[in-house]
């Protein structure tokens, strides 16, 4: 476990965890990978809603959902290496399992970290790699190829909390959830809240 953090077991749990996160954001938000906006729901009304989603056809229904959900902000069509938005343009991020996806984590922390405004927050709630030499690690490597190639990308061997200390983002807070999966094995997700100093 990492140092200072909280451990939990349970899927409602890690859910009811990243509710709280989302529903405590406010100001200018850049939600990155936003999907479907799934995190409509959780948002605060007077948050400035801006949303990042690298697939063309994803575009229009998301923008239709935000609208729908009272959040008129724009939807651009780009990749969290590439964030369209100036220095200092935003007062938070959100990704929510998106952090897995990205093709270049290291590449996308920067940009995260580049569009934030000092103080900004990042907020993240991911599935990570299991501890080395685990059956959970074991699994996860086994398993992949296929999230690579069917589920977007998604490389569930990363470890995003090291890549965030390592980045130019300060770690705040994470809250670890071991989430159970098959033959009492569980998998761990993070909530982390992460800041940009200067």
């Amino acid at each position: 476990m990492n140092p200072g953090a909280e451990s939990r077991t349970a899927y409602p749990d890690f859910e009811a965890a990243r509710r709280r996160a989302v529903r405590g954001l406010r100001g200018r938000t850049l939600e990155i990978g936003a999907g479907r906006g799934a995190n409509f729901a959780d948002l605060d009304p007077a948050v400035d809603w801006v949303g990042l989603e690298p697939r063309p056809g994803a575009r229009g229904p998301l923008a239709r959902a935000a609208r729908e959900a009272g959040f008129p902000g724009a939807v651009l069509t780009a990749r969290a290496e590439d964030i369209p938005l100036p220095d200092h343009g935003v007062d938070n991020v959100l990704a929510t399992r998106v952090l897995c996806s990205v093709d270049d984590l290291e590449r996308a922390l920067a940009e995260i970290a580049r569009v934030l405004r000092p103080g900004g927050r990042l907020i993240a709630a991911e599935h990570v790699a299991a501890p080395a030499g685990s059956g959970a690690a074991r699994l996860q490597r086994v398993l992949r190829p296929l999230t690579r190639r069917f589920q977007h990308g998604c490389d569930p061997t990363r470890d995003i909390a090291r890549a965030i200390r390592e980045s130019a983002l300060v770690m705040v807070r994470v809250e670890e959830f071991a989430l159970p999966v098959l033959g009492g094995l569980s998998l761990p997700s993070l909530l982390i809240e992460a800041r940009r100093d200067g």
